[in-house]
């Protein structure tokens, strides 16, 4: 059986850099302070015209550079495609940081000296390396919304819904309609989806 790969992209012309989604990710998986799974940037800051905002997290890579450099092998892929690791297994080395072009590893500071501690990012709301949905992969790694037939928190938090989740090709075909709107000249940008009007 092939699974569909599972994967994240935002429609710049829909981000109004509300951090909607940033916050709703950090309330529900509960993460500490300096842990910022999801970021809203902008891009060419005060150029009129080039300017926009888009949301960033791990962009759970077919080909995770992540994986390919970790050196205890904490990291990975399920058949949906979203890469996963094992905060059991991190050893805190921070290869996994330099080799992500996203910056999606985080790294909390533990103790009085500050030592860093297991690496996080986000889950996609997939929960941890067990299909446990249990108190403990809970705490480590926050709500598993998939494993409850969900979309994660931060597209379905997403007042202007420019922040899509889901396989490729139905993200591939939701992005034609839109740049086909837009080409024609449609006034309202913001209109939802019809495959999103129900999440």
């Amino acid at each position: 059986m092939e699974y569909a790969r599972m994967k994240f992209y935002c429609d710049e012309h829909r981000c109004i850099e509300c951090d909607g989604c940033s916050v709703a990710c950090a309330e529900a998986h509960e993460l500490p302070v300096g842990i910022a799974r999801r970021k809203v940037i902008t891009i060419n800051e005060g150029i009129p015209g080039k300017e926009f905002s888009t949301s960033i997290a791990c962009m759970h890579c077919t080909d995770a550079p992540c994986e390919q450099v970790c050196p205890v092998d904490c990291f990975y892929i399920r058949e949906d495609g979203i890469v996963l690791h094992d905060k059991e297994k991190c050893i805190g080395c921070g290869y996994c940081l330099y080799a992500c072009p996203f910056g999606a590893p985080q790294f909390p500071r533990e103790g009085i000296f500050g030592a860093k501690g297991a690496m996080d990012k986000c889950t996609m709301c997939a929960g941890g390396p067990l299909e446990t949905n249990s108190e403990k992969e809970r705490h480590l790694y926050g709500q598993n919304r998939i494993a409850e037939g969900k979309v994660p928190v931060c597209a379905a938090m997403c007042s202007t819904k420019a922040l899509l989740v889901g396989d490729s090709e139905s993200v591939s075909a939701i992005i034609r309609t839109r740049v086909s709107s837009r080409a024609k000249g449609a006034s309202n940008p913001l209109v939802w989806d019809k495959a999103y009007k129900n999440q």
